[in-house]
C-alpha cells in the first residue's frame, strides 16, 4: 500500500487513511511552492482538527484570503482557456 520501503509506524498509517489522494496531493502543491503554514492548516484540516486552536486568528485569515484569491485565479484561468 505504501511505496516507501522503511517500515511505517502507526501514526504514519492513521494519517494516510484520514485523507484521500486529492488531499493529500493538495498538500504537497503547497509544499513546493514553499507554502508551509498553509500546508500545516490543511493538514489539520483535513484530519478534522480546528487550525484555530493552534495558530493565531489574524495568521489564519491571513492564510484563507491569500490561498483563496490564489485558488480563486488559477480556477478563472483554467476556465479561460477552456
Amino acid at each position: 500500500m505504501f511505496p516507501m520501503a522503511r517500515k511505517t509506524n502507526n501514526f504514519e498509517i492513521e494519517l494516510f487513511k484520514a485523507m484521500n489522494k486529492k488531499q493529500i496531493e493538495e498538500i504537497i502543491k503547497a509544499i513546493i511552492a514553499g507554502k508551509y503554514s498553509w500546508a500545516c492548516v490543511l493538514i489539520l484540516r483535513f484530519n478534522g482538527y480546528d487550525p484555530l486552536h493552534y495558530i493565531p486568528y489574524r495568521t489564519y485569515i491571513r492564510l484563507l484570503k491569500d490561498n483563496y484569491q490564489i485558488d480563486r485565479a488559477n480556477a478563472s484561468l483554467t476556465n479561460s482557456r477552456t
